[in-house]
């Protein structure tokens, strides 16, 4: 895995306390289903990319917000969860909702936004 940019450094840190755990853990699952990616600060937010493919991944008031996913690829996570749509292409997983989502399921999300 390369450095991480000293500004994703920044916003990772900046993170309040109580969505820190969910950001953590998702950022464990997208490095171990693809150490290679590279993380920048993209739209004011990290991004995961691999090859061409990115996932945006920023924290917002209530939990962690995914933006850049496929939604082909992705019909199977949003049928199984619609709750976490909010708009056309974002999903919103709040802190308090985490714990009940495997990370098995996150982790689909995750190749289904990143697999080449």
């Amino acid at each position: 895995m390369s450095p991480m940019d000293p500004e994703v450094r920044t916003y990772i840190d900046g993170i309040a306390p109580e969505h820190r755990p969910l950001f953590d853990r998702v950022h464990r699952l997208i490095l171990g289903a693809y150490p290679e990616a590279e993380v920048v600060l993209s739209y004011g937010m990290p991004t995961y990319r691999v090859g061409t493919r990115k996932l945006h991944v920023g924290v917002w008031q209530h939990g962690v917000s995914f933006y850049g996913w496929d939604k082909e690829r992705a019909a199977g996570f949003t049928a199984r969860h619609p709750e976490f749509l909010s708009g056309r292409s974002t999903l919103r997983l709040r802190s308090k909702d985490a714990a009940a989502l495997p990370d098995d399921e996150l982790t689909g999300l995750v190749r289904a936004s990143l697999e080449p």
